[in-house]
């Protein structure tokens, strides 16, 4: 007995997801231990970037709670980050106890901390608009059903 998958567009689009999931998986697994800073100091750059560039200040236990990480993990990839010359510690005049996350050079490109998204910014370009839209919707309610899971 064969069983045959349907070839609507609803499918064609799940599995073109499942394959994408499939190789964010392999890329997080080369990134470990082949390619640089982990995909969570990246996140955790694109982080800091995105605050400084409204104004705002993250601290280390705000990046790791967006990050879904323990501290511990966090102060350990700060470190390397500090040491990589990425990014700075301020005090907080606030509470003397806490520190501020900041970029050390703002000349840094977002693009060179992960190239994967500068390539993919590249090809939305070429997206029709109202295409663009329906697009970002869709895997916008993928990642709410990926993040909601194992909660």
């Amino acid at each position: 007995m064969t069983i045959e998958t349907a070839h609507d567009p609803a499918t064609t689009a799940a599995q073109a997801v499942e394959r994408l999931r499939l190789a964010e998986a392999r890329l997080a697994r080369r990134r470990q231990t082949e390619c640089g800073p982990s995909e969570n100091a990246r996140a955790a750059m694109r982080l800091i970037l995105e605050r400084a560039d409204t104004g705002a200040n993250i601290t280390p236990t705000e990046i790791a709670q967006s990050l879904a990480i323990s501290t511990a993990s966090v102060t350990g990839m700060l470190d390397r980050l500090h040491a990589g010359g990425l990014i700075a510690f301020v005090a907080n005049p606030a509470d003397r106890r806490s520190k501020f996350v900041v970029p050390f050079d703002r000349d840094v490109d977002p693009d060179a901390i992960d190239p994967v998204t500068a390539r993919i910014r590249e090809f939305a370009l070429d997206l029709p608009t109202d295409t663009a839209g329906h697009l970002a919707q869709f895997l916008d309610r993928v990642r709410e059903v990926v993040d909601a899971e194992c909660r």
